[in-house]
């Protein structure tokens, strides 16, 4: 893979270098580390008046968690992680915002139906939940998969959308054809799980119980300060791809890539004003790709940091959003 396409995953050649790559698993890792409170506990402990809840919108059963007060504010979380990624930046936000963040289809305690899983139809599935919530219009946020599912939320419902931000991923597009499966020989960025998880089948029996060496390796690879997501968090986000339906589920975001591709062809640009949000490996990318595909952009550089920012600078992430949504 070149240059231009290991930026377009976001993710990975600063935060290889800093870290000198994955470290083993401990021993308590290897068990999955400490014992994972429920969805409702870990909202109720956070500042902010957060409840868990959930909703039947376009055929799958959402779970979300809502609170603060203002302007309504949407999160959607990447892989593999779920609504917890943005547990560091919440209370801040709820000072100022109605927040939700939404656990995607396939995610966390949301539905893992059969199909479904391409981004228009999972940007359906939050412009159904935003109208169960009662709200008219929305400012909208994703990180990683839940980035490519803003983006199709504000392409495919302007009516809905606010302001849009996207954190450190764009839309698929065809450049993603073009990644190698064998690295080049010191190539420092090498997003092998792209084509792992187009398997089917196969990686729910190899990671099935096993999923925290699969966390702990991802978030090791693509952190700068691997303690920004600590042995609690990654604990969390291995139970919730432990099952082999959880694995499934994750893995069809990216086997709807094709698809995806496809409907970027038909887009036009997003009308809404634009946040892209990078480290510093993606942002020339960015940068590039985000003013052809909004009218109204403004693209900015997250420095010291990784593919997983909202964890590692989430001062940062909270000044760029609130800046932006106002």
């Amino acid at each position: 893979m070149g240059r231009r396409n290991a930026m377009t995953l976001g993710a990975g050649a600063i935060a290889l270098a800093a870290t000198g790559g994955a470290a083993p698993a401990s021993a308590t890792e290897r068990s999955g580390g400490p014992s994972v409170p429920s969805d409702a506990e870990l909202a109720r402990s956070l500042p902010g008046g957060f409840t868990s809840r959930h909703a039947e919108v376009n055929g799958v059963r959402l779970h979300y968690v809502t609170g603060g007060r203002g302007e309504p504010l949407v999160l959607l979380p990447g892989w593999p992680q779920t609504w917890w990624e943005y547990r560091k930046v919440l209370p801040a936000l709820a000072a100022r915002y109605r927040v939700t963040i939404v656990d995607l289809r396939g995610m966390g305690g949301s539905g893992k139906p059969s199909s479904g899983y391409d981004k228009k139809t999972m940007a359906r599935d939050v412009r159904e939940l935003v109208r169960v919530l009662g709200h008219d219009r929305v400012n909208i946020a994703g990180h990683d998969v839940g980035a490519m599912i803003a983006f199709s939320f504000a392409v495919n419902h302007p009516e809905a959308t606010r302001k849009l931000a996207l954190l450190d991923v764009t839309h698929p597009d065809e450049s993603y054809y073009e990644f190698r499966m064998l690295p080049q020989p010191g190539q420092p960025f090498f997003p092998w799980w792209f084509a792992f998880n187009q398997v089917q089948g196969l990686p729910e029996q190899l990671v099935s119980g096993r999923s925290r060496y699969l966390v702990d390796w991802i978030f090791d690879y693509l952190l700068v300060d691997k303690s920004a997501i600590g042995d609690r968090d990654r604990a969390i986000y291995a139970k919730a791809y432990s099952s082999p339906d959880a694995i499934r589920g994750g893995n069809s975001w990216y086997r709807a890539f094709n698809q995806d591709i496809e409907d970027q062809k038909a887009y036009g640009k997003v009308t809404a004003p634009t946040l892209g949000l990078a480290h510093s490996a993606f942002y020339p990318r960015m940068n590039e790709v985000l003013p052809t595909q909004a009218a109204d952009v403004r693209v900015a550089e997250l420095t010291g940091t990784g593919h997983y920012f909202v964890e590692e600078r989430p001062a940062a992430v909270v000044g760029h959003l609130t800046g932006f949504f106002g």
